[in-house]
C-alpha cells in the first residue's frame, strides 16, 4: 500500500464517520420530534407527519449501510462506492428537483459527498490492492 493510498483511505474514512455522525444528528430528532425538527429547519410542515419521521428513518438506516466502508474501505469498496453515489443522489435530487426551501439538505449532502468522490477517487487510483477475506476451507 502506498502513502498516498494509506492518506486518501485515512481520511476517506474520517469525511465518511463525520458524514455519518451528522446523518444520525439529523435524523435521530426527526424521527423522535419530527414536528419541532421541520419547525427548527424551517422546513414547510409535513403532512401526514409520519413522512419526516419515515425519512428520518431510512437516514438511520442509510447511514448503518456506510459503516464497513468506514471500517475498511479496501475490503468494502463497493460498498463505498454506493456510500458516495448515494450522497451524490441526493444533492441532484434535493437541489436539482425540489423547492428552494429543500435546498439545504442537498448542500447538507454535497459538503460530504464531494470529499468523499475526490478520496475514493485518490483511494481507487493508489497502488493498494483489494483485499479478500479469507475463505474457510481453501488454501492459501
Amino acid at each position: 500500500m502506498t502513502n498516498r493510498g494509506t492518506g486518501a483511505a485515512t481520511w476517506f474514512k474520517r469525511v465518511l464517520w463525520v458524514g455519518i455522525a451528522a446523518n444520525l444528528g439529523l435524523a435521530l430528532p426527526t424521527l423522535l420530534a419530527p414536528a419541532l425538527m421541520m419547525s427548527m429547519s424551517r422546513l414547510p410542515p409535513a403532512s401526514p407527519i409520519m413522512w419526516p419521521r419515515f425519512a428520518g428513518l431510512l437516514l438511520i438506516l442509510l447511514s448503518v449501510f456506510y459503516m464497513p466502508a468506514g471500517i475498511d474501505p479496501y475490503r468494502y469498496r463497493v460498498i463505498a462506492w454506493l456510500a458516495v453515489m448515494s450522497r451524490l443522489a441526493g444533492v441532484i435530487f434535493f437541489l436539482g428537483f425540489q423547492a428552494a426551501e429543500y435546498r439545504m439538505l442537498g448542500y447538507f449532502d454535497l459538503v460530504f459527498g464531494a470529499p468523499e468522490l475526490i478520496l475514493l477517487l485518490r483511494l481507487s487510483s493508489s497502488a493498494a490492492p483489494l483485499r479478500e477475506a479469507p475463505r474457510p476451507g481453501l488454501a492459501r
